[in-house]
């Protein structure tokens, strides 16, 4: 089975600081603590109203690291500039409601591929990958093949939020379909939204998904265990899960 990697998103820990001004704590130094202790790359989510990660976070973290940085970005003209002027390694468009306190659901690729398919053609042409954040729904993952997406993340929120018995175990079933349907279309297959120690072993279990991006949960157990321990922990149950 192919080795699965972790992505530690740090937007929130932009929001502690944004919540009371000035520059701590410090996105840069959460992002090297996750790197040290366990993380294959970095999720920055650049919002259009700059309420947690802020465009001089997105300088600072692609000059320093030379880890991979996921920049999460609504598909805007703002946004496209942005990222084929900053070059990360990736992103990842995902929808985006100013009134919504977290990204609530997959993109509507099939249904607004007119839109998307010239800020994927952008970022493919800037040698930036990729991906598409969405449902579990195989209409949606076809389209994001014609596309030219090279990744499908897919929305785990759902899943994390049913509760544990049948109703998850539904929800389960629905993502490892999605992850087998997402390979066999030729793209990598990603998962992130909600997962904690105890959900994300679960998709670290499914051979065709090969990173997860968890940020929300790492950073409110850092509060009682320290951010080192806790993606070294998540990095534990990810390949315990794996094997």
């Amino acid at each position: 089975m192919t080795p699965i990697r972790l992505g530690v998103n740090v937007d929130h820990v932009a929001t502690l600081r944004n919540a009371r001004g000035g520059s701590h704590p410090d996105p840069l130094a959460a992002a090297r603590l996750a790197l040290a202790n366990g993380a294959d790359s970095i999720t920055i989510h650049l919002r259009e109203d700059r309420r947690h990660i802020r465009d001089a976070d997105c300088h600072a973290m692609r000059e320093a690291l030379t880890a991979p940085i996921n920049l999460e970005m609504a598909a805007t003209a703002e946004m496209q500039a942005i990222a084929t002027a900053l070059r990360p390694h990736a992103c990842c468009l995902v929808p985006e409601r100013r009134a919504e306190l977290t990204t609530e659901g997959g993109l509507d690729a099939a249904g607004q591929a007119e839109a998307l398919a010239p800020v994927v053609a952008a970022l493919n042409g800037a040698g930036i990958r990729v991906s598409l954040f969405l449902d579990p729904d195989l209409r949606q993952l076809e389209a994001a093949a014609r596309l030219g997406a090279r990744a499908v993340e897919l929305h785990t929120g759902t899943f994390c939020e049913a509760a544990p018995g049948v109703a998850r175990n539904r929800e389960l079933a629905r993502l490892v379909a999605a992850a087998r349907q997402v390979a066999s279309l030729g793209m990598e297959c990603h998962a992130g939204h909600g997962l904690d120690y105890d959900t994300a072993p679960l998709l670290a279990a499914v051979p065709e998904v090969v990173e997860l991006n968890i940020g929300h949960f790492l950073m409110g157990q850092a509060l009682f265990e320290g951010l080192p321990a806790a993606v070294a922990q998540m990095r534990r149950v990810m390949e315990e899960a794996r094997r």
